[in-house]
């Protein structure tokens, strides 16, 4: 009987080694499937990051035309003087609530915002004035 415990437990060993090297594959096939669409999206990235740089210089200009200060802009839309900050460098996106906020404040269209940062220009063939 002590040698079917013995046989047992190396199958079991045996076992468990196969499903370990079967996970470690599997592990590895995941993470190459990973890498590869991260490669793949590079353009989308570097796309974005362009139109985050953008919408920041957009945001900072604006302000800077209203003749305001951050921390002006944020007690009036309710964020912090850092918030602001971070949108105007780039480091962050505003929310969607926060954008049309912006937008009311600095008497901008939000949608020309968002075109003028995405590289588009002014909707509807209007004349770009910044």
């Amino acid at each position: 009987m002590s040698m079917n415990l013995h046989t047992i437990a190396a199958a079991v060993v045996v076992l468990l080694y196969f499903a370990g090297m079967a996970f470690a594959v599997y592990f590895v096939s995941l993470v190459v499937r990973a890498l590869r669409k991260y490669i793949r999206t590079q353009d989308v990235r570097e796309e974005k990051a362009e139109v985050r740089k953008t919408l920041a210089e957009l945001l900072k200009e604006n302000r800077i035309r209203c003749k305001m200060t951050q921390e002006f802009v944020a007690e009036t839309i309710g964020v912090s003087r850092q918030a602001v900050s971070r949108w105007e460098t780039g480091a962050a996106d505003p929310s969607t609530s926060n954008l049309i906020a912006l937008a009311k404040l600095y008497g901008v269209p939000a949608e020309d915002l968002l075109h003028r940062a995405a590289g588009k220009g002014c909707p509807q063939g209007e004349v770009d004035a910044g």
